[in-house]
């Protein structure tokens, strides 16, 4: 590897190792495929990059000589071109996979909780039906997972990210009790205790104009 390869391998990016560890599995795939498995798995505890990412990495795992392609046939109406991994990329993407350093902490946005945050600018009947609308979509997300689970559980290779697509069930399972906790919430403010804080009184300002936090 020369000195150019070395700088540019410890330049990947996070999506780059994603699309190499699409293709560490058995088959060669085109990057329509690679994406539609993402779309399948990925983005259920990552996230899916889009089609133009996923070439662009292609691209460049293929400078690296971590990836190869060969494009079909005249046999196919349409000329496609097939990715496989190389044994230097398998190697690169072991190393990288077993270096817990570079894993770094999960990172979460939350664009419902930030409208939430900004709810004395809100509407409370709209904030509530985004709560609600949110609860909808993430039941949606959980059949979607648990449709991936059956598939990817057929096939025995795929006992790991059976494994990721089993965690993300869990998340999705959480992320309701949580948005369901926040609509009662929400109800609550709404139609406070008797004796209780008027809605939106918030706690107590500092006089100066300051945070209502602590310090």
């Amino acid at each position: 590897m020369t000195n150019s390869q070395t700088s540019k391998k410890q330049d990947l990016p996070p999506t780059a190792w994603a699309v190499l560890g699409l293709l560490s599995f058995p088959g060669e795939r085109t990057g329509y495929e690679l994406k539609k498995w993402a779309d399948s798995s990925l983005r259920f505890f990552y996230w899916s990059p889009a089609i133009s990412q996923i070439y662009a990495e292609l691209r460049r795992l293929e400078e690296l000589g971590y990836a190869a392609s060969v494009r079909s046939g005249p046999e196919e109406v349409r000329a496609k071109r097939r990715y496989a991994i190389t044994g230097a990329g398998r190697e690169a993407l072991a190393g990288w996979a077993c270096d817990t350093a570079e894993a770094g902490p999960p990172v979460l946005k939350h664009g419902l909780l930030l409208r939430v945050w900004l709810g004395h600018l809100a509407e409370p009947e709209r904030l509530r039906a985004m709560v609600g609308e949110h609860l909808e979509r993430t039941t949606e997300e959980l059949a979607a997972v648990r449709e991936a689970m059956e598939h990817a559980a057929a096939e025995p290779d795929w006992a790991f990210p059976t494994l990721a697509l089993r965690w993300s069930e869990r998340q999705h399972l959480a992320e309701l009790e949580l948005t369901r906790a926040l609509l009662a919430d929400l109800e609550g403010l709404a139609d406070p205790a008797p004796g209780g804080p008027a809605p939106g009184s918030g706690p107590e300002r500092q006089g100066d104009g300051g945070a209502p936090t602590p310090g």
